[in-house]
């Protein structure tokens, strides 16, 4: 009887020989204190609002739960979010404002959570509908039709808005796990978004969320996340898909399984948080140019 030979493949090292970005995974309370003690530059100005959009699933409302959860000291579940049945349409309805909360404190920045994208041109929230909620024409409360966007005519229409009813940056949330499938078409609109808002000086920031499950060695130590070749990988094609650079490109998990917060988890959510607020309030800074 012949003896077969079983060959093995090496298979490629999954982590860099060093991380390719510097992180300090000590610096939760440092930053924590940072935001905390955080106030906008124009005093006319009471909080900073920020835009949050992205695909239907990737993790917005999550994310808005996530820093207050890091805040709060506990899993914080003010935003809805569904539960992951494979139901493709966005669970956010309608234009909705959230303060995070520092014990009892409402800190200074409101995040806008808006219904998710989705590639279809009648489908999911339009970009005329992102664009006007930017700009502050969007009143909260406001429920999004998929036939048709906002017009002037509507009751929730600001046609005068102040400087406080504006965002001062927009933050797309997408999934590490799905961005090398998603359709294009989604990208496309994505780009209409930036070229209307550039413009107006308007930064934008991409938060990558499901990291863990994007990479097992991530998912193992998410200390490892940016040692990483797939996660700095999908970085890149967000980065190319998207035209946001790399610096203004947080890699996150967010908090969706766990009954108590984790301090990596916190420094991470924490750092990308630090990046949207200091960009947004250089945009307040600025607003005298537009």
């Amino acid at each position: 009887m012949g003896q077969s030979e079983s060959k093995q493949v090496d298979q490629p090292n999954p982590e860099l020989d060093k991380p390719w970005r510097k992180f300090d995974w000590g610096k939760k309370e440092v930053l924590k204190e940072k935001l905390d003690n955080f106030s906008p530059s124009d005093q006319n100005v009471k909080d900073i609002k920020i835009l949050v959009a992205g695909q239907v699933g990737a993790g917005k409302s999550s994310f808005i739960n996530s820093i207050d959860s890091v805040f709060q000291g506990r899993i914080s579940s003010r935003a809805t979010v569904s539960a992951p049945t494979g139901d493709s349409r966005s669970f956010t309805q309608e234009l909705t404002g959230f303060t995070i909360r520092s014990g009892k404190k409402c800190l200074p920045f409101v995040f806008k959570d808006i219904m998710g994208l989705e590639p279809e041109a009648l489908a999911g929230s339009h970009t005329d509908d992102i664009i006007n909620a930017v700009f502050g024409h969007v009143k909260d409360g406001y429920k999004f039709n998929e036939g048709e966007a906002l017009t002037y005519q509507d009751q929730h229409y600001i046609c005068d808005p102040a400087l406080s009813d504006q965002a001062f940056c927009l933050v797309y949330i997408i999934a590490a796990d799905t961005v090398q499938f998603t359709d294009d078409r989604l990208f496309d609109k994505l780009k209409i978004i930036r070229h209307r808002i550039k413009d107006k000086g308007i930064p934008q920031v991409v938060v990558m969320t499901k990291v863990d499950e994007a990479c097992p060695l991530v998912k193992k130590d998410l200390r490892k996340i940016y040692s990483s070749k797939k996660i700095k990988e999908k970085m890149e094609l967000c980065s190319i898909k998207t035209g946001v650079p790399m610096s203004n490109i947080f890699p996150v998990k967010n908090y969706h399984e766990e009954i108590d917060t984790d301090d990596d988890i916190d420094v991470l959510i924490l750092k990308a948080l630090e990046q949207i607020v200091q960009v947004a309030d250089d945009r307040l800074l600025d607003c005298e140019r537009y």
